[in-house]
């Protein structure tokens, strides 16, 4: 039975982690950014295990600072992490090259601000032909109605909207998945 082509393929998918740093998240709704942090947490813990590349970015860290250590400390070790001041990361040295060098065309997108730097990467990737997963639960924006705007306006230019769980679900796509137990526990 072919696969419909706009599930998510560990083997086909990149996990790119959108400026989640320590001063940008302190203006961030506290619920959301909990979220944030704990969905991304999940999310990176899968992609060490599935073999999924990890993309970082950070918004001038001399301002901003460096990727938050709840992020930091789950990144698995062959992530490359990309300084930026342009607010796309397509705008970030080295970021585009790294991202075709995978060889990948499905971008699962977590970060922050939405409504910024998630939708001006978003659009630049689905303008470079990239298949765009935008996960409403780990994204956020200092106010709710300019995320919610964000995801809107990504979705209508074609990026999909997901959610992390149903990411790990697709990576694993079985639970005879070798995997499945570790990365389902992730969840409770």
């Amino acid at each position: 039975m072919a696969m419909h082509p706009n599930l998510l393929d560990a083997n086909n998918s990149v996990l790119l982690v959108v400026d989640i740093q320590g001063r940008l998240s302190t203006v961030m709704p506290v619920l959301e950014l909990q979220q944030m942090l704990m969905h991304g947490q999940r999310l990176l813990q899968a992609a060490g295990l599935l073999d999924v590349p990890v993309l970082v970015t950070e918004q001038y860290p001399q301002g901003l600072g460096p990727t938050q250590q709840e992020i930091g400390e789950y990144l698995p070790g062959n992530s490359r992490c990309f300084s930026k001041t342009g607010f796309s990361c397509c705008a970030a040295d080295g970021f585009n090259q790294a991202l075709v060098d995978t060889g990948r065309k499905q971008v699962v997108v977590i970060g922050q601000e939405a409504h910024v730097c998630v939708l001006q990467t978003a659009l630049e990737l689905l303008n470079q032909h990239y298949q765009v997963h935008v996960l409403e639960d780990a994204v956020c924006s200092r106010r709710a109605e300019h995320k919610n705007f964000a995801l809107q306006r990504m979705q209508q230019q074609g990026a999909t909207l997901s959610c992390h769980e149903s990411v790990l679900f697709e990576w694993l796509r079985d639970a005879r998945h070798s995997h499945f137990k570790t990365i389902s526990a992730l969840l409770r």
